[in-house]
């Protein structure tokens, strides 16, 4: 199969969140993912969408989401692009360390690295990229 891109814009407004949603499960069924792929694919979406609209934009209506989706072959790659600064990947805590436990954050990168087959992340003059990675099969 060749190479397959579909795409998707919103405003930095946690309204939008469900439409992008639906957007990336609409994208999994196509796809014929398992139902366990599928509901790993849409926390660790939802998280980073999350990510990028309240950590990356910081709420900004005026600052956009951008949402690639590349199926090719044997992957699907999830491409959520924000216009923030960044972050220092080494700065996020541990949260299975004992200090860490009970901190309200943190914990997100930790869990959709457990449910994705790649996290990484693209550091931009123009925004943050978070980089979803999950095998088709």
């Amino acid at each position: 199969m060749p190479e397959i891109i579909y795409k998707k814009e919103i405003q930095s407004d946690p309204e939008f969140l469900p439409e992008l949603e639906e957007f990336i499960i609409e994208l999994a069924k196509k796809y014929n993912l398992n139902d366990e792929k599928l509901n790993s694919l849409a926390l660790s979406f939802s998280e980073a969408a999350s990510n990028s609209i309240v950590h990356g934009n910081k709420l900004d209506v005026n600052k956009k989401v951008k949402i690639t989706v590349i199926v090719d072959n044997d992957k699907m790659t999830v491409i959520i692009k924000d216009e923030g600064k960044g972050f220092n990947i080494d700065s996020v805590p541990d949260p299975t360390k004992p200090e860490n436990i009970l901190k309200d954050s943190g914990r997100g990168i930790h869990i959709m690295r457990s449910f994705l087959n790649d996290l990484r992340y693209n550091f931009t003059p123009t925004g943050t990229e978070a980089i979803l990675e999950i095998k088709l099969k």
